[in-house]
């Protein structure tokens, strides 16, 4: 067996998140655990409102716990401050958002440039441009993102996520925003791309059958941590 798939990248030690609200103080989530090794594709599967995208943030250290910490591929993200954290993501995290998250100013190949330019990689429009081909845009390469289709500007989004070849890659409901045809074109696009470049995938959806795709299924219900087992092909 391959050693490196037993190593954990992504380790979620008793988690909680508790904001304050007019109502008072609400618990999001509570007391979640679970190890990823390096690798695996995992589905964190739940309803709106179950915590699940509050869970995705605290894992890639978009927001920090109230409680429990992550350790993701050794470094403790809490030890960090926002701006080393913000580095720390963008050296080693992808991500593909439901709304996109394209720049308007900037083209699509400019936006799949942008974080190369910003760690310093080198060669950043020629790597850009190879993905953008990979993922069929290679003819859109100076098109903004509000003269491309939705399927279009996800496609764009992939191609950000993977250009700098991130050691995890997290989607938050990268489907929500397409039709069902186009939804599973970029499904098997995203799956294809992370197969090719090794990338640990987390993919967080309300979707069963999306889910299904991974290889493993985090349930989270209320909050909580209801089931940790392998995926249920459908």
């Amino acid at each position: 067996m391959d050693r490196a798939i037993e190593i954990p990248i992504l380790v979620a030690e008793r988690l909680g998140k508790r904001v304050t609200t007019d109502g008072g103080m609400l618990d999001i989530l509570h007391d979640v655990s679970f190890v990823v090794k390096a690798g695996e594709a995992v589905a964190i599967i739940g309803a709106s409102g179950s915590g699940k995208s509050t869970l995705l943030g605290l894992l890639a250290g978009l927001d920090l716990p109230t409680s429990g910490r992550v350790i993701l591929d050794g470094q403790q993200l809490a030890s960090l401050d926002e701006d080393k954290r913000a580095i720390f993501r963008g050296r080693y995290l992808g991500f593909v958002f439901q709304s996109f998250q394209l720049l308007p100013a900037l083209n699509a190949l400019e936006n799949v440039m942008l974080p190369l330019e910003l760690s310093g990689a080198p060669n950043p429009r020629q790597r850009a441009q190879r993905l953008m081909e990979r993922v069929g845009l290679g003819g859109r390469l100076e098109h903004y993102p509000r003269t491309l289709s939705g399927g279009e500007q996800q496609r764009v989004a992939i191609a950000r996520a993977f250009v700098t070849e991130p050691k995890l890659l997290f989607a938050d409901e990268p489907t929500g925003n397409l039709d069902t045809a186009t939804g599973a074109s970029i499904i098997d696009l995203l799956f294809s791309l992370n197969q090719e470049r090794g990338a640990t995938l987390v993919l967080v959806t309300h979707d069963a059958a999306l889910g299904s795709r991974c290889t493993r299924w985090l349930e989270i219900a209320g909050g909580r941590l209801q089931s940790d087992r392998v995926a249920v092909k459908t």
